[in-house]
């Protein structure tokens, strides 16, 4: 029963990588406003299937958290924005102008 049990968790951590992954490249395409139903339907799946999984290891008795080293993707950087101009202020929209006398 315990191989059974480290052969669900084994998988489930797996699933969780590759439904991270499938997750990136998804939000990449829905970016590129490219269609993403394949991938979209295939996290589906994976969770489904992870969902079967859970049951059964808390059917078999294991209720320890499952701890995913490699849970960060790394993303790539957002583009820099150009730096506002400054927004004018009441002091130089209304300053008294100063014109020459006659």
């Amino acid at each position: 029963m315990d191989n059974r049990i480290n052969d669900i968790r084994r998988t489930i951590r797996a699933l969780r990588v590759s439904m991270r992954e499938a997750e990136a490249i998804m939000h990449e395409q829905i970016n590129r406003d490219e269609n993403c139903s394949f991938v979209a339907q295939e996290v589906m799946k994976m969770r489904s299937v992870m969902s079967l999984l859970a049951k059964e290891r808390i059917a078999l008795g294991d209720h320890e958290p499952i701890i995913v080293s490699s849970f960060f993707i790394p993303r790539r950087r957002p583009t820099r924005k150009p730096a506002a101009a400054p927004a004018p202020t009441a002091e130089s929209v209304f300053r008294p102008r100063v014109v020459a006398r006659v």
